[in-house]
């Protein structure tokens, strides 16, 4: 399970031995076993420095060859942001943790795993609900209904426990505050990786549209806070044809070709007109609150450049949003 003491143990470095020993399996795969198409349009706009990627997500892997090329021609190297889920399986996780891949968590997650530590299932559409529900309003400042049994199981509101790294004792605090200290403690630390790859002169590698579609979804808004927060500029990365490649759950690519188009990057001088002050916490519900025009304008930027770097299959159809679910089963 991913808590936060595997958040602290995560350390990043500028050139990293994992990144490139996999980088050289990854070489024969592509170049001979069974040899696989590789082309980066117009990477000539890359900036020096680190930047923020921001790339469509249409397959489990669609990464990995983008990082090799990045690695074997400019010599440069990434930090991933993947879901905390992925961090559930021991093996999975130390592959994670060796190659860079920074979990993000969500309210919603944090509700769920909890949850699933004192009752070992997963909560209904319900309780998840009326758990949201208060968690959200606590965040903010505003006023939360009481939580009382039956509508939510009285041992998630009377055990002490500390399964995630935060510790609950009920005698001292309440279930809203608990998931609110937890959530906050958790992207401290993920905001403080981003701080440290950036610092260690790592691009940052993040898909916007937050799931894998085929076709491209609207970007969510951690992007623009990130991209904000870190004054770094943000790469368009558009890939076509990964999915042919890595058309299921294998991680052995297929014949086939891959194209990468790099945009214009959206530096952050062009970002003046949704600057937000100085100080803002990234991921608190204040400041998506607060500032969620400018948040939300800089990712539908970011998804409306996207577009321009794809071929028409890639393409939305329409933009629906990525957001469909409110029941926790997409946190398992």
């Amino acid at each position: 399970m991913l808590d936060l003491r595997r958040l602290d143990r995560l350390n990043l470095v500028q050139r990293p031995f994992s990144h490139r020993f996999f980088g050289r399996l990854l070489h024969a795969n592509y170049r001979w076993l069974p040899g696989v198409e590789l082309e980066l349009e117009n990477a000539s706009v890359i900036p020096s420095g680190p930047v923020l990627f921001a790339m469509n997500h249409t397959d489990r892997y669609n990464y990995w060859p983008f990082q090799y090329l990045l690695w074997h021609r400019f010599d440069r190297f990434t930090a991933t942001w993947v879901k905390g889920k992925y961090y559930e399986s021991r093996l999975l996780a130390l592959f994670m943790e060796r190659m860079l891949q920074l979990p993000t968590v969500s309210r919603g997650y944090l509700i769920t795993k909890d949850f699933q530590s004192v009752l070992g299932r997963t909560p209904t559409d319900r309780e998840y609900e009326l758990l949201r529900k208060a968690i959200d309003a606590r965040a903010v400042g505003a006023a939360v209904a009481a939580l009382e049994p039956p509508d939510v199981p009285e041992m998630l509101l009377r055990k002490a426990r500390d399964p995630l790294g935060v510790g609950y004792d009920p005698g001292t605090g309440d279930y809203p505050d608990y998931i609110c200290s937890l959530f906050s403690s958790m992207m401290a630390r993920f905001v403080a990786l981003n701080e440290s790859a950036r610092d260690t002169g790592l691009d940052l590698l993040i898909f916007p549209q937050g799931t894998r579609s085929v076709r491209l979804l609207p970007s969510h808004i951690g992007i623009a806070q990130m991209a904000l927060h870190l004054r770094l500029p943000i790469v368009p990365v558009g890939c076509n044809g990964s999915d042919r490649i890595y058309p299921g759950s294998s991680p052995f690519a297929q014949r086939g070709r891959v194209v990468y188009r790099v945009g214009t990057p959206i530096s952050y001088d062009s970002l003046s007109s949704f600057h937000v002050p100085d100080g803002f916490i990234p991921f608190s519900a204040k400041a998506e609150r607060d500032h969620a025009k400018a948040f939300q304008q800089i990712a539908a930027l970011v998804t409306e450049r996207l577009e321009g770097l794809l071929d028409a299959e890639y393409r939305p159809e329409h933009l629906a949003s990525a957001e469909s679910s409110r029941s926790s089963d997409r946190f398992v």
